[in-house]
């Protein structure tokens, strides 16, 4: 399994969509908020600007799509 990263803020509900979506499939996440201050260090790594972005593996997918998402968890 690949390891899954969410980075996402409280008030972004495509984000809550995304997260919704992980926790129904059951796949394990860690949740990472870009309004703290480790959150901001972290999220500034993928140069990317909005949220939602998953990073599956070392893949970086910005924004939420359940196909982009699946294609990159299951690796094909």
């Amino acid at each position: 399994m690949k390891r899954v990263v969410l980075y996402s803020s409280d008030k972004c509900p495509h984000c809550q969509t995304a997260k919704r979506y992980l926790e129904q499939q059951g796949i394990t996440f860690r949740l990472c908020n870009v309004k703290t201050a480790q959150g901001q260090k972290e999220f500034a790594l993928t140069r990317l600007r909005g949220v939602p972005v998953l990073k599956v593996g070392d893949q970086l997918l910005n924004g939420f799509s359940v196909k982009t998402f699946e294609a990159a968890y299951q690796g094909s």
